[in-house]
This record gives C-alpha cells, sequence and structure tokens, in this order.
C-alpha cells in the first residue's frame, strides 16, 4: 500500500504531487499533529510557535483521470492514533477565552480511550483537514471553503464517505489535522490535536455536480459550508442539499426546502468565534429507504 509522508501547508493547483494513484486504489497517510511537532508539552504554549507551520496536510496525491467538474469520493477505511494528544487555548480565539488563560494539556490515548484529569472517556477519531486543491491561488490549510480544508466535522470518521469538487487536473488530494476526539464548534480552538495515519480508498466520479464538500455516514447525508458568518454559511449548506433533494427525487425546490424542515438537521461544526477562521456548518438529511440515493454509488 503506498504511504504517504510528505506535507503542506495550504491547498493549491501549483503543488507538486507526491505520488500519483489509479481511481480505487488504497493510500495510507501519515500526519503530524495540528502544531506539526511544535507543541510537546504543558510548557509549550502556541504562542511561542510558528504560525506559518500549523494544519499540514499529507499530500498531495495526483489521481489519474481526474477533471474539472468531476467528484473525488475519498472512502474513510481507519483511522490510527497515536497516544497522546494535546488540548490547547488559543489567544483571543473562542466564546469562553475571556475566561480562560492560555495552557496547553497533555491527554493520554491508549486502547480507545482518552484520560482528561480523573475522567476517562471513549475517543473518536476524525479527520480534521481534507479535501482536493481549489482551481486557482492558494488556501491556507487551516481554512475550510468549497476545496474542503479545515472542515473539523466530527463525522469525518472511519466508515465515512467524504466527497469534494475537483477544480484542477489530478484533483491534488491531501488531508491530515487529526482529532481523538472534537465536540460540535471546537469553542476553544482544539479537540485532542494528535498525530497518526488514516487509510483512505479514492474512487473518482463523472457526470456529478457537487459545488461545496458533501460527508455521507450510515444513516445520513451532509453537506458542508463555510463563511465567516452563520448565515452566510448556513445558506450554502441548505442551498447545496436542496438542489441534491430536488435533483434526486424529482421534486421542485420548494418541496426540498419543505422536506429539510421537516427531516433535516442544521448544525455547527466549527465556529471558535471570535476567531481569524471562518465557522464551518453542515446540513443532514436522513437516507430515506423508500427513496432513490441522494448521491449516486462511486
Amino acid at each position: 500500500m503506498l504511504l504517504i509522508s510528505d506535507v503542506v501547508f495550504s491547498f493549491s493547483p501549483d503543488h507538486q504531487p507526491v505520488a500519483r494513484v489509479k481511481p480505487g486504489d488504497t493510500v495510507r497517510f501519515k500526519t503530524k499533529d495540528c502544531f506539526c511537532d511544535q507543541v510537546t508539552g504543558e510548557h509549550d504554549l502556541v504562542t511561542t510557535i510558528d504560525f506559518d507551520r500549523v494544519n499540514p496536510a499529507s499530500g498531495p496525491v495526483f489521481v489519474e483521470g481526474a477533471e474539472p467538474g468531476d467528484v473525488l469520493c475519498a472512502e474513510i477505511l481507519s483511522i490510527d492514533t497515536a497516544d497522546k494528544g494535546i488540548a490547547c487555548t488559543l489567544p483571543e480565539s473562542g466564546p469562553l477565552i475571556e475566561w480562560c488563560e492560555l495552557r496547553t494539556k497533555v491527554i493520554e490515548v491508549r486502547d480507545g480511550m482518552a484520560y482528561f484529569n480523573d475522567l476517562v472517556f471513549p475517543v473518536r477519531p476524525m479527520v480534521g483537514v481534507i479535501g482536493t486543491a481549489p482551481a486557482s491561488g492558494s488556501v491556507v490549510c487551516g481554512q475550510p471553503g468549497a476545496h474542503g480544508g479545515n472542515l473539523d466535522c466530527k463525522f469525518m470518521r472511519a466508515g465515512a464517505k467524504a466527497y469534494f469538487p475537483v477544480r484542477t487536473k489530478g484533483a491534488l488530494f491531501q488531508l491530515g489535522d487529526l482529532h481523538a476526539s472534537m465536540g460540535d464548534g471546537e469553542i476553544s480552538g482544539t479537540g485532542i490535536e494528535i498525530g497518526g495515519d488514516v487509510t483512505v480508498r479514492l474512487h473518482l466520479m463523472k457526470s456529478f455536480r457537487l459545488d461545496w464538500p458533501m460527508l455521507e455516514t450510515d444513516d445520513m447525508i451532509h453537506t458542508l459550508a463555510s463563511g465567516p458568518e452563520f448565515v452566510a454559511a448556513q445558506r450554502e449548506a441548505a442551498r447545496q442539499m436542496q438542489r441534491l433533494v430536488a435533483m434526486a427525487w424529482g421534486w421542485d425546490e420548494t418541496d426540498a426546502a419543505l422536506y429539510l424542515s421537516v427531516r433535516g438537521d442544521s448544525a455547527i461544526c466549527q465556529t471558535c468565534q471570535p476567531s481569524s477562521f471562518d465557522m464551518v456548518l453542515r446540513m443532514g438529511a436522513p437516507k430515506e429507504p423508500s427513496k432513490p440515493r441522494l448521491v449516486p454509488l462511486p
């Protein structure tokens, strides 16, 4: 199996791919934590690190046959984390920063459990940064966007399928920023930041339009969108799902909107505000057994 360990700090069509794969290939990504190993213990505060070297993503990988207008599906097969993670407060970030001091906390992770003070709880490993290159320019890995990036969705776990618009030849897929656990909102700015390995199978989809990233779990489809304000991000996520429902089921857009109001869920992925990073929202719709899939099988 191909192993990818080279890292970059932005999504860009100008990055040279570190490997070339074919649709259907399985790839293993070795990742660093979001601080790129600059924070090693409780004596290291985030005020001392180089913020130009945060949220590294392993890759990018060139997918043969991927062209602008296609969709790349990353089927997450497994996530294996290290045995130690870091949680931090970030300066001038998050709704509770006024009542917090700057702190770095080391959290042990072993046998599927996290050890936080005198509390032990199950971990829920997930991928924070994942996506494809934009059509032009460069987007730092810490920012989300229509290409993916720092989506920080807690459902980006093993067993999920993540879908991304292809906007440059080869897609240039990359991922990183693992969390052993992260709550909706990530209100202090970090989950349990941790390194590890992620194994994915890459699929290429033709003749399927997608404007924003999408995530499929066992029972739900989630569209993901971002923006500096809640209303703008929610509008984009809901609009993407409305279009998928109308297209898949032959409904008009008004019935699709009414359906999402009675069966869908609009929720926050990451909203550590105030912050220099855009917030991320998701719009979820259940997989209805009596209706066709909202997304074709890859």
